[in-house]
């Protein structure tokens, strides 16, 4: 097994396709689950993908609900729907397009690259940012009944 974070940067078409094999390995992966999302088409009741089960089983909205139709949504370029459904899982997936980018650089420089995840606070933020989430869409009074999905 190699190491791809040696201090060297890859060099040639071998060392760069090394570099790059986990992370288009993720690429690929979330290009299959984009594929079924819109196979499945999350905004039509009765498809074959899964119900939230915090939403089944309890019927209130986790801070993930919704975030199959924003998907849905952001693939078909509707912007206002994807916010409407999850609005915070919108702002992850920026973050998340972020902190693969970094990773990438990173491999194929062979040195980390700093992004989001490597911030001191970045874990309380994101705990914080989630529960602050989930008690304010359940919320059952105006404005925020409106966040509900």
């Amino acid at each position: 097994m190699t190491t791809v974070y040696t201090g060297y940067p890859a060099r040639g078409a071998k060392a760069t396709l090394r570099a790059l094999g986990a992370p288009m390995a993720v690429v690929g992966g979330l290009g299959v689950c984009c594929a079924a999302v819109l196979i499945g088409d999350p905004t039509t009741p009765g498809g074959f993908l899964p119900v939230c089960p915090t939403k089944a089983l309890f019927g209130i909205d986790c801070p993930g609900c919704g975030g199959m139709r924003m998907a849905y949504s952001l693939m078909h370029g509707d912007l206002p729907a994807a916010l409407h459904y999850n609005a915070v899982s919108l702002v992850f997936i920026l973050l998340f397009v972020w902190s693969t980018a970094a990773w990438t650089v990173g491999r194929l420089r062979g040195r980390w690259v700093n992004s989001w995840l490597h911030w001191r606070w970045t874990p309380l933020t994101v705990g914080v940012v989630f529960a602050v989430w989930f008690v304010i869409r359940n919320l059952p009074f105006a404005p925020f009944t409106g966040l509900r999905v």
